[in-house]
């Protein structure tokens, strides 16, 4: 395919983005499609991205996102993920707020819901569990 065009699914033929009449079908989407996936889908912003391996293989993943927009789920404005895991991918702790469930926390095959006070809070909590599982962990392995 020459430099300069696309195939679109369904249509009649190659989108070719020089020709007039195409550079405004190409427009229209830019102008019409794609604000809603960043007005929709995207209207967060990476705050922190930390991934941490600890010597015996275990991932500890915090992602935090500001977003534009508070909601009833969401009285304040960050979407959080944190993540920590066994080498082979068992999550063994994970803490996030996902749409339609709201704040939670899994603790191994249990979820809870979690009570969202701040960041700081919520950072020195998911810090503590891992704490806690590799204690036990390692009391077990002894």
């Amino acid at each position: 395919m020459p430099e300069g065009r696309i195939e679109l699914p369904r249509a009649q033929g190659p989108l070719d983005f020089e020709d007039t009449k195409s550079r405004s079908v190409v427009e229209m989407l830019l102008i019409k499609v794609m604000p809603y996936g960043i007005k929709c889908h995207m209207a967060a912003k990476l705050v922190y991205r930390e991934k941490f391996i600890y010597d015996d293989g275990a991932i500890r993943e915090m992602v935090l996102w500001q977003i534009s927009k508070k909601s009833a789920g969401k009285p304040y404005s960050i979407k959080y993920r944190l993540y920590y895991g066994l080498s082979d991918g068992t999550c063994i702790i994970r803490y996030d707020n996902e749409r339609g469930k709201g704040d939670h926390r899994h603790f191994k095959d249990k979820e809870a819901p979690y009570k969202f006070k701040n960041v700081e809070n919520l950072v020195a909590g998911f810090l503590a569990d891992i704490a806690t599982a590799r204690r036990v962990k390692n009391e077990k392995e002894d």
